[in-house]
């Protein structure tokens, strides 16, 4: 069997597979508007498989039988004694995973194969946990989504003074452990303090900024099914509205009026289909970059505020009482965040910290001693 012969046959049967899975959750799903949506989506999946069976034919290659795989059965079957929820977690996850299969395949180009797979992984998610009575727990859901951007947000500031915190500590601690004088200390801090606060900046400048690349590209893809495909991808549009709770009929008519505003038609497909705000594309590169590299510095200088003002010994216990107070205090702040208790989540981030300079000043003084010798 040829190489294209063989990946005709292996899309074959996981379209069958999913087809058999969406028919089984839409005969157990009690919601008649979600069980549609399970029935439309067993549909395409059907249409694609008859896409690749009739390419293994033209090329006289063998069709597998539509005969679902042992493991599809066996999900089947435990779907029907504990309920479809249990097939929403592993579609989601086998949608999520397989949203771009077909964006390198040759055969998949000018068709709606592409733009199929990553809407059915936008209405799985949604789907995701879900049962009967969806409705109010699907918008719900979403909505606390945003809700929880600002808690998102102040944590990734506590860990990330917490990074240059903890990081500074040990080199400061290894280096005074290698019994250099507090000059070389101070240094040592420093040097850590600007070298960390770059690459941290540097390392967030170009995640957001490969992001908002990505994203301008996947709304480029977008544009172009929708001036190419507008019926089809107005049709998935339906489905995810009908995913959110609106019944067939609503999310049916909804569609048609956003497709009347080509604007309004792919503003609205880029958030809901592939969760981008177009407005902000992820936020500021630069933005990012500056914050990453403030947080960072900001833990980073406890540690050596000490060294400008002591020396020897005193120096080097001050630097670590200061680190310790640091420590406690984002560890406690995170507990905030998070809901957890204050002291144990302090204790916890002081005891790891202090583990890590302690490690790092043994092998300073192991070294130094090395080095002396």
């Amino acid at each position: 069997m040829t190489t294209d012969a063989r990946r005709y046959r292996d899309n074959f049967i996981d379209e069958i597979n999913s087809a058999y899975l969406y028919r089984v959750a839409a005969d157990l799903e009690v919601d008649p508007t979600i069980s549609g949506v399970y029935v439309r989506l067993a549909e395409t999946e059907e249409r694609h498989a008859a896409l690749w069976e009739e390419r293994l034919e033209t090329m006289g290659a063998p069709v597998p039988q539509r005969r679902p795989k042992a493991r599809s059965r066996f999900l089947a079957w435990l779907a029907r004694r504990l309920g479809p929820a249990v097939l929403a977690q592993v579609m989601a996850s086998t949608e999520a995973s397989g949203r771009t299969m077909y964006d390198g395949q040759p055969e998949a180009a000018g068709t709606s194969l592409p733009a199929d797979e990553r809407s059915h992984a936008v209405i799985l998610d949604a789907l995701r946990g879900e049962t009967s009575g969806v409705r109010g727990r699907v918008l719900a859901r979403l909505e606390g989504r945003h809700r929880a951007v600002g808690g998102n947000a102040l944590r990734a500031a506590v860990l990330g003074a917490n990074d240059g915190l903890v990081s500074n500590t040990s080199l400061v601690m290894g280096v005074a452990g290698a019994a250099f004088s507090t000059t070389a200390v101070l240094l040592s801090g420093l040097a850590g303090l600007l070298a960390g606060s770059i690459s941290m900046a540097l390392g967030e400048w170009l995640s957001v900024q490969s992001s908002r690349e990505l994203h301008l590209a996947q709304i480029e893809t977008e544009r172009d099914e929708i001036r190419e495909m507008p019926e089809e991808e107005a049709a998935e549009l339906a489905l995810i509205y009908q995913a959110k709770g609106m019944s067939q009929e609503d999310a049916e008519r909804a569609a048609g009026e956003v497709m009347g505003d080509p604007d309004a038609f792919l503003d609205t497909k880029v958030r809901e289909e592939l969760g981008i705000d177009p407005e902000s594309l992820g936020g500021s590169a630069w933005e990012a970059a500056v914050t990453s590299f403030l947080l960072f510095s900001v833990g980073a200088i406890v540690p050596v505020l000490p060294l400008m003002f002591f020396t020897g010994g005193q120096a080097v216990l001050f630097s670590l009482v200061f680190a310790a107070l640091g420590l406690f205090s984002l560890g406690a702040l995170t507990a905030v965040v998070t809901g957890t208790r204050v002291l144990r989540t302090g204790a916890r981030s002081l005891g790891l910290g202090l583990a890590a300079a302690g490690v790092t000043y043994g092998v300073g003084a192991l070294l130094g001693v090395t080095v002396a010798g």
